[in-house]
């Protein structure tokens, strides 16, 4: 048994060597977990932290697949299941260049937590692929997502593992990755979610990581004593979560004064409203990451290969990828006046830039934030199990009531005196339900 949390770390690096993006996100729970470890005698003996950084399976897989050329590409397939205490494997699948061993198992720990934050029967897992949809025909796409599903179908199941999108894996290839399902096991049942609507998808769920990460942010303001109306907002990204919160934002009575993309950012101080959303959309969906055009329609300022965090703004949503947020960033937000950080992307900040933004200003992670997205997955899971679609404000409800209750948790777990540590409280609060259920469970 290991009795001190240096000699978990170091054992952690040694049997996974150069997975720092996974390292960075255990060492980010355990510092906040380990103190309410050690008082609970019973989670040590059963080795549940062990227990809980080893995914329980990890597929590895080889995807073949031709161009439009003829050529034959080869790619990697990944799916971790990392945890299924509480249900389910749940998480989505990203395909990006980018995508390693190393950053699935990164997000497939995160996704335990948060779901459990959920309350949702819903365990944790992630995949993907490093191939990228960038720059590719639909034919093409779809004989990758066929090739990735005919290998993934033998590993997942409405009652097994349930993916979903993430960065890359929209609408269309979900739509693929289902019809190839389908296909192969002559069943049509709730294995994906993010489907369309006619076909077994919630309403909602596009809008739901960003949505969910507003209503998060509305209750973080209330417990300073602020609202949403009149606050300025920076926002990274423009893919479905960004377009989520900046809609909210805007039904709500704050502005969005940035967006961005690999190119850079624009910064738009009239706001992002109306038209300039929609602009947005029809930019995204040309299959172009850059924002640059937007910055030229409209006759606002782009910075080219900078991010959004030197905009003078009240509060900063990162809606993007990983550790987009440095110190510097950090530095430049606190400077500027900005008093709340909510990530809405996955471990958006980097670990020196969380620890000053929870010394400096009021700062809540990814697996409280943006918890939305997965909640109306589990959400379209329950309506295809039963057969039914719920209407929109049934399902906005749920979700509401989801994010209040995600945030009371991490006010139960991380108060501290006038203070909320939103970090600790979605650690503690997302551990404690996946233990208890690894302890009732045995040693499985």
């Amino acid at each position: 048994m290991i009795t001190t949390i240096d000699n978990f770390i170091s054992d952690l690096e040694r049997r996974t060597p150069g997975e720092k993006e996974f390292h960075q996100a255990v060492i980010e729970v355990i510092g906040s977990v380990w103190s309410f470890y050690e008082k609970n005698p019973r989670y040590h003996k059963a080795g549940i932290l062990e227990r809980m950084v080893e995914p329980e399976r990890t597929i590895l897989f080889r995807v073949p697949w031709v161009d439009d050329k003829g050529n034959v590409q080869v790619n990697r397939g990944y799916r971790v299941e990392f945890n299924s205490a509480l249900g389910p494997y749940k998480g989505g699948l990203r395909f990006h260049a980018s995508v390693t061993l190393s950053i699935l198992k990164f997000l497939g720990f995160e996704q335990t937590f948060k779901n459990s934050l959920t309350t949702l029967p819903m365990g944790g897992g992630k995949g993907g692929s490093d191939f990228s949809p960038k720059g590719k025909s639909d034919g093409e796409i779809m004989r990758f997502c066929q090739s990735f599903m005919t290998e993934l179908s033998r590993h997942i199941g409405p009652d097994t593992d349930v993916p979903a999108g993430d960065i890359g894996v929209g609408g269309r290839e979900i739509g693929y990755l289902f019809g190839q399902y389908k296909r192969i096991r002559n069943e049509f049942t709730g294995v994906l979610t993010g489907k369309g609507l006619g076909w077994g998808g919630s309403l909602v769920r596009p809008e739901a990581t960003g949505f969910g990460a507003v209503y998060f942010v509305q209750h973080m303001l209330r417990q300073l004593g602020k609202d949403i109306e009149g606050q300025t907002f920076a926002v990274s990204g423009f893919g479905n979560v960004a377009w989520g919160a900046i809609t909210k934002i805007n039904e709500l009575g704050g502005k969005v004064v940035t967006v961005s993309g690999p190119d850079g950012y624009v910064y738009d101080p009239e706001g992002i409203t109306g038209e300039k959303v929609n602009y947005l959309l029809e930019l995204r969906a040309s299959n172009n990451d850059i924002v640059e055009p937007y910055a030229h329609e409209y006759g606002v300022e782009f910075f080219v290969g900078r991010r959004p965090w030197d905009v003078p703004v009240n509060v900063a949503i990162p809606c993007a990828t990983e550790n987009e947020v440095g110190i510097s960033d950090a530095r430049n937000l606190v400077k500027n006046g900005s008093y709340l950080l909510a990530e809405a992307s996955n471990m958006g900040c980097t670990a020196e830039a969380v620890e000053f933004l929870n010394e400096n200003i009021v700062y809540a992670p990814g697996k409280a934030v943006n918890a939305g997205g997965v909640a109306v997955s589990g959400l379209e899971m329950s309506q295809n199990n039963m057969r039914m679609s719920w209407p929109r404000e049934e399902v906005d409800k749920r979700l509401k009531d989801i994010m209040n209750n995600i945030h009371g948790q991490c006010v139960n777990y991380g108060k501290n005196g006038k203070k909320i540590d939103y970090v600790k409280g979605a650690n503690v609060g997302g551990f404690v339900k996946v233990a208890d259920a690894m302890l009732a469970q045995g040693v499985v």
